[in-house]
Protein backbone atom coordinates (compact mmCIF):
# COMPACT_ATOMS: atom_id res chain seq x y z
CA UNK A 1 0.00 0.00 0.00
CA UNK A 2 1.99 3.03 -1.51
CA UNK A 3 2.27 5.66 1.65
CA UNK A 4 2.10 3.38 4.41
CA UNK A 5 4.73 1.62 5.71
CA UNK A 6 5.09 -1.47 8.41
CA UNK A 7 7.10 -1.35 11.62
CA UNK A 8 7.94 -3.12 14.81
CA UNK A 9 8.19 -0.88 18.27
CA UNK A 10 9.55 -2.15 21.36
CA UNK A 11 8.72 -1.13 25.00
CA UNK A 12 11.87 -0.61 27.43
CA UNK A 13 10.53 -1.40 30.77
CA UNK A 14 13.00 0.03 33.76
CA UNK A 15 12.79 -3.23 36.83
CA UNK A 16 14.50 -1.94 39.80
CA UNK A 17 13.59 -4.91 42.03
CA UNK A 18 13.02 -8.32 39.76
CA UNK A 19 11.77 -9.42 43.27
CA UNK A 20 8.93 -7.52 43.41
CA UNK A 21 8.29 -6.93 39.86
CA UNK A 22 7.35 -3.59 38.98
CA UNK A 23 8.49 -1.37 36.01
CA UNK A 24 7.74 1.59 34.75
CA UNK A 25 7.91 2.30 30.67
CA UNK A 26 10.92 4.54 30.08
CA UNK A 27 11.51 3.90 26.00
CA UNK A 28 10.44 3.34 22.63
CA UNK A 29 11.93 1.57 19.75
CA UNK A 30 10.92 1.52 16.67
CA UNK A 31 12.00 -0.51 13.54
CA UNK A 32 10.92 -0.54 10.25
CA UNK A 33 10.18 -4.44 9.09
CA UNK A 34 11.69 -5.59 5.48
CA UNK A 35 13.47 -2.38 4.96
CA UNK A 36 17.10 -4.56 4.58
CA UNK A 37 18.78 -2.84 7.44
CA UNK A 38 18.41 1.08 5.56
CA UNK A 39 15.06 1.86 6.71
CA UNK A 40 13.69 3.78 9.76
CA UNK A 41 15.22 2.83 13.40
CA UNK A 42 15.31 4.97 16.37
CA UNK A 43 14.36 4.94 20.15
CA UNK A 44 13.38 7.64 21.70
CA UNK A 45 13.57 7.58 26.22
CA UNK A 46 11.16 9.62 28.59
CA UNK A 47 12.10 13.13 29.41
CA UNK A 48 10.74 13.27 32.84
CA UNK A 49 12.63 10.57 35.20
CA UNK A 50 10.60 11.95 38.43
CA UNK A 51 8.87 8.81 38.17
CA UNK A 52 11.77 6.55 37.80
CA UNK A 53 13.29 8.55 41.02
CA UNK A 54 10.43 8.30 42.83
CA UNK A 55 9.96 4.47 42.35
CA UNK A 56 14.16 4.04 42.58
CA UNK A 57 15.65 7.32 44.17
CA UNK A 58 18.94 5.90 43.64
CA UNK A 59 18.00 5.33 39.92
CA UNK A 60 21.71 6.59 37.45
CA UNK A 61 19.58 9.21 35.22
CA UNK A 62 22.81 9.96 33.68
CA UNK A 63 23.46 6.25 33.00
CA UNK A 64 19.89 5.87 31.51
CA UNK A 65 20.44 8.46 29.18
CA UNK A 66 23.67 7.82 28.37
CA UNK A 67 22.27 3.70 27.17
CA UNK A 68 19.35 5.54 24.95
CA UNK A 69 22.74 7.69 22.91
CA UNK A 70 24.25 4.06 22.81
CA UNK A 71 21.41 2.17 21.26
CA UNK A 72 20.84 5.03 18.84
CA UNK A 73 24.42 5.06 17.78
CA UNK A 74 23.83 0.91 17.43
CA UNK A 75 20.74 1.44 15.68
CA UNK A 76 22.55 3.88 13.06
CA UNK A 77 25.43 1.22 12.39
CA UNK A 78 23.91 -1.95 12.28
CA UNK A 79 23.08 -3.24 8.97
CA UNK A 80 21.06 -6.62 10.53
CA UNK A 81 17.95 -5.34 12.84
CA UNK A 82 17.66 -9.02 13.64
CA UNK A 83 21.14 -9.23 14.95
CA UNK A 84 21.06 -6.31 16.52
CA UNK A 85 17.69 -7.16 18.61
CA UNK A 86 19.36 -10.44 19.55
CA UNK A 87 22.16 -8.55 20.43
CA UNK A 88 20.43 -5.87 22.83
CA UNK A 89 18.13 -8.54 24.11
CA UNK A 90 21.27 -10.17 25.67
CA UNK A 91 23.37 -7.16 26.34
CA UNK A 92 20.74 -5.13 28.53
CA UNK A 93 21.20 -5.94 32.43
CA UNK A 94 18.09 -6.73 34.46
CA UNK A 95 17.33 -3.37 35.20
CA UNK A 96 16.37 -2.88 32.15
CA UNK A 97 13.98 -5.27 30.01
CA UNK A 98 12.89 -5.28 26.02
CA UNK A 99 9.06 -5.99 25.78
CA UNK A 100 8.06 -8.23 22.69
CA UNK A 101 7.39 -6.90 19.41
CA UNK A 102 4.51 -5.15 18.77
CA UNK A 103 3.65 -4.15 15.23
CA UNK A 104 2.07 -0.70 13.92
CA UNK A 105 1.60 0.77 10.35
CA UNK A 106 2.46 4.69 9.43
CA UNK A 107 2.99 7.56 6.58
CA UNK A 108 5.06 9.24 9.18
CA UNK A 109 7.37 7.40 11.44
CA UNK A 110 8.46 10.16 12.88
CA UNK A 111 4.70 11.09 14.18
CA UNK A 112 3.88 7.64 14.97
CA UNK A 113 6.44 7.43 17.35
CA UNK A 114 5.66 10.64 18.79
CA UNK A 115 2.32 8.93 19.54
CA UNK A 116 3.87 5.90 20.60
CA UNK A 117 5.89 8.07 23.15
CA UNK A 118 2.64 10.33 24.22
CA UNK A 119 0.85 6.79 24.81
CA UNK A 120 3.96 4.65 26.29
CA UNK A 121 5.89 6.87 28.66
CA UNK A 122 3.94 10.17 29.18
CA UNK A 123 0.66 8.98 31.35
CA UNK A 124 0.95 8.27 34.86
CA UNK A 125 2.23 5.04 35.46
CA UNK A 126 2.22 5.07 39.14
CA UNK A 127 0.12 2.41 40.72
CA UNK A 128 -3.60 3.30 41.29
CA UNK A 129 -7.16 1.05 42.35
CA UNK A 130 -8.34 -0.86 39.83
CA UNK A 131 -11.67 0.28 38.94
CA UNK A 132 -14.11 -1.90 37.22
CA UNK A 133 -14.52 -0.76 33.43
CA UNK A 134 -17.81 -0.09 32.12
CA UNK A 135 -19.06 1.17 28.62
CA UNK A 136 -16.82 2.28 25.47
CA UNK A 137 -13.59 0.36 28.05
CA UNK A 138 -15.51 -2.69 28.90
CA UNK A 139 -15.51 -3.39 25.02
CA UNK A 140 -12.48 -2.43 24.10
CA UNK A 141 -11.25 -4.69 26.77
CA UNK A 142 -13.19 -7.18 25.64
CA UNK A 143 -11.55 -6.88 21.74
CA UNK A 144 -8.05 -6.82 23.29
CA UNK A 145 -8.80 -10.40 24.89
CA UNK A 146 -9.98 -12.04 21.89
CA UNK A 147 -7.21 -10.56 19.85
CA UNK A 148 -4.82 -11.89 22.63
CA UNK A 149 -6.29 -15.15 22.61
CA UNK A 150 -5.48 -15.73 19.26
CA UNK A 151 -2.28 -14.17 18.85
CA UNK A 152 -3.67 -11.02 16.73
CA UNK A 153 -2.53 -8.29 19.28
CA UNK A 154 0.99 -7.70 18.39
CA UNK A 155 -0.27 -7.18 14.38
CA UNK A 156 -2.76 -4.27 15.48
CA UNK A 157 -2.17 -0.99 15.43
CA UNK A 158 -4.17 0.77 18.56
CA UNK A 159 -5.47 4.05 18.80
CA UNK A 160 -4.98 4.53 14.65
CA UNK A 161 -5.13 8.44 14.23
CA UNK A 162 -7.09 9.33 11.42
CA UNK A 163 -5.18 12.88 11.08
CA UNK A 164 -3.00 12.03 8.25
CA UNK A 165 -5.24 11.44 6.08
CA UNK A 166 -8.39 14.51 7.10
CA UNK A 167 -6.86 17.30 8.43
CA UNK A 168 -4.05 18.10 11.31
CA UNK A 169 -6.20 17.97 14.62
CA UNK A 170 -8.63 15.48 14.31
CA UNK A 171 -9.32 14.17 17.39
CA UNK A 172 -11.10 10.48 15.89
CA UNK A 173 -8.84 7.57 16.63
CA UNK A 174 -9.91 4.18 15.72
CA UNK A 175 -9.19 1.92 18.30
CA UNK A 176 -7.32 -1.11 16.26
CA UNK A 177 -6.07 -1.50 12.97
CA UNK A 178 -4.74 -3.91 10.44
CA UNK A 179 -3.75 -4.23 6.63
CA UNK A 180 -4.09 -6.96 4.62
CA UNK A 181 -3.50 -6.86 1.15
CA UNK A 182 -5.01 -3.47 -0.33
CA UNK A 183 -7.35 -2.92 2.29
CA UNK A 184 -6.94 -1.49 5.87
CA UNK A 185 -9.41 -2.70 8.63
CA UNK A 186 -10.43 -1.16 11.74
CA UNK A 187 -12.01 -1.84 14.58
CA UNK A 188 -13.82 0.56 16.92
CA UNK A 189 -15.92 0.05 20.24
CA UNK A 190 -19.60 1.88 20.12
CA UNK A 191 -21.57 1.96 23.14
CA UNK A 192 -25.14 2.58 22.70
CA UNK A 193 -26.67 1.80 26.15
CA UNK A 194 -25.74 5.06 27.54
CA UNK A 195 -26.52 6.83 24.57
CA UNK A 196 -26.28 6.53 20.47
CA UNK A 197 -24.12 9.91 19.85
CA UNK A 198 -20.78 8.27 19.47
CA UNK A 199 -22.49 5.69 16.62
CA UNK A 200 -23.81 8.45 14.98
CA UNK A 201 -20.48 10.30 14.51
CA UNK A 202 -18.60 7.51 13.60
CA UNK A 203 -20.92 6.76 10.59
CA UNK A 204 -21.37 10.08 9.87
CA UNK A 205 -17.39 10.56 9.24
CA UNK A 206 -16.65 7.13 8.17
CA UNK A 207 -16.96 8.07 4.18
CA UNK A 208 -15.01 11.20 4.97
CA UNK A 209 -12.28 9.27 6.53
CA UNK A 210 -12.55 6.22 3.78
CA UNK A 211 -11.97 8.83 1.08
CA UNK A 212 -8.61 10.65 2.92
CA UNK A 213 -7.05 6.94 3.27
CA UNK A 214 -8.02 5.90 -0.32
CA UNK A 215 -6.24 9.32 -2.14
CA UNK A 216 -2.92 9.20 0.18
CA UNK A 217 -2.66 5.52 -0.01
CA UNK A 218 -5.18 3.72 -2.69
CA UNK A 219 -6.10 1.10 0.28
CA UNK A 220 -9.92 1.01 0.82
CA UNK A 221 -10.70 1.41 4.27
CA UNK A 222 -13.13 -1.29 6.20
CA UNK A 223 -14.69 -0.40 9.54
CA UNK A 224 -16.42 -3.05 12.06
CA UNK A 225 -17.95 -1.49 15.03
CA UNK A 226 -18.23 -3.57 18.06
CA UNK A 227 -21.35 -3.15 20.33
CA UNK A 228 -22.97 -4.20 23.51
CA UNK A 229 -24.23 -7.54 23.73
CA UNK A 230 -28.29 -7.22 24.65
CA UNK A 231 -29.23 -4.18 23.58
CA UNK A 232 -33.04 -3.38 23.63
CA UNK A 233 -33.73 -3.06 19.99
CA UNK A 234 -37.09 -1.76 20.27
CA UNK A 235 -35.76 1.77 21.65
CA UNK A 236 -36.12 3.93 18.35
CA UNK A 237 -32.58 5.62 18.57
CA UNK A 238 -30.66 2.46 19.29
CA UNK A 239 -32.35 1.21 15.66
CA UNK A 240 -31.87 4.72 14.33
CA UNK A 241 -28.13 4.36 15.00
CA UNK A 242 -27.53 0.57 13.76
CA UNK A 243 -29.39 1.19 10.57
CA UNK A 244 -26.98 4.48 10.32
CA UNK A 245 -23.92 3.08 10.37
CA UNK A 246 -24.86 -0.24 8.32
CA UNK A 247 -26.28 2.70 5.49
CA UNK A 248 -22.73 3.96 5.74
CA UNK A 249 -20.84 1.11 5.34
CA UNK A 250 -19.64 0.38 8.74
CA UNK A 251 -20.22 -3.19 10.01
CA UNK A 252 -22.13 -4.10 13.13
CA UNK A 253 -20.59 -6.67 15.63
CA UNK A 254 -21.65 -7.26 19.02
CA UNK A 255 -19.05 -8.08 21.71
CA UNK A 256 -20.15 -11.66 21.93
CA UNK A 257 -19.60 -12.23 18.36
CA UNK A 258 -15.71 -10.89 18.45
CA UNK A 259 -14.74 -14.55 18.83
CA UNK A 260 -15.45 -15.77 15.53
CA UNK A 261 -14.35 -11.73 14.47
CA UNK A 262 -11.16 -12.90 15.71
CA UNK A 263 -10.65 -16.42 14.47
CA UNK A 264 -11.29 -14.48 11.23
CA UNK A 265 -8.64 -12.16 11.24
CA UNK A 266 -6.25 -14.71 12.18
CA UNK A 267 -7.01 -16.54 9.50
CA UNK A 268 -6.90 -13.61 7.39
CA UNK A 269 -3.31 -12.70 9.06
CA UNK A 270 -2.50 -16.07 8.50
CA UNK A 271 -1.05 -15.99 11.89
Amino acid sequence: MAGLRQFEFFVLRYVPDAVKDESLNIGILMIEEGAGGVGFADVRFTQDWRRVQCVDPQADVEWLQALERDIRGQLAQSGDRAVLMNKLQDSLSNVIQLSSAKGCIAADPVREMGSLCSMYLEASQLPSPKRELTGRQFIVAGIRDEFERVSVLPFMTEHFSVAPYTKDGDPMKYDFAYPVANEIKFLHAVTLRAGVDQAVVLAARFPEITDGIRKKTQAEAKLTAVVEDGLDLARPEVGFALAMMQEKGVRVARLGEMRQVAEEIRMELKV
